[in-house]
C-alpha cells in the first residue's frame, strides 16, 4: 500500500438510538461526536438509523406479505390465463 493516501483505520462506536444499541468496531468513518465506551476510553460515535438490533429481518418482526391478495389482484386485472379465454 502506498503510504499517506489512506484514511485512518481506528476504533469507532456505531450507535442505533432507536434500539438503544451500540457496538465498537474498526472503521475509517469519521465523526465530531465522541462517547465514553465501557472500557473507559473515548471513541468517535456515529449514529445510524438501522442496525441488526432494530432491522425487521434480524428481530423477527418482518411483515407477512399477502401473497394470496396479490395473486387475486393479478387475476382480476389480467385474467386467469390462456386456456379459459
Amino acid at each position: 500500500m502506498k503510504p499517506g493516501i489512506h484514511p485512518a483505520y481506528r476504533p469507532v462506536v456505531f450507535r442505533d438510538r432507536a434500539a438503544d444499541f451500540a457496538f465498537l468496531t474498526r472503521s475509517t468513518a469519521t465523526s465530531d461526536k465522541t462517547v465514553e465506551w465501557e472500557d473507559g476510553n473515548t471513541y468517535p460515535v456515529i449514529d445510524v438509523e438501522i442496525s441488526s438490533a432494530s432491522h425487521p429481518f434480524y428481530t423477527g418482526t418482518q411483515r407477512v406479505l399477502d401473497t394470496a391478495g396479490r395473486v387475486e389482484r393479478f387475476e382480476r386485472r389480467y385474467g386467469r390465463g390462456g386456456s379459459e379465454q
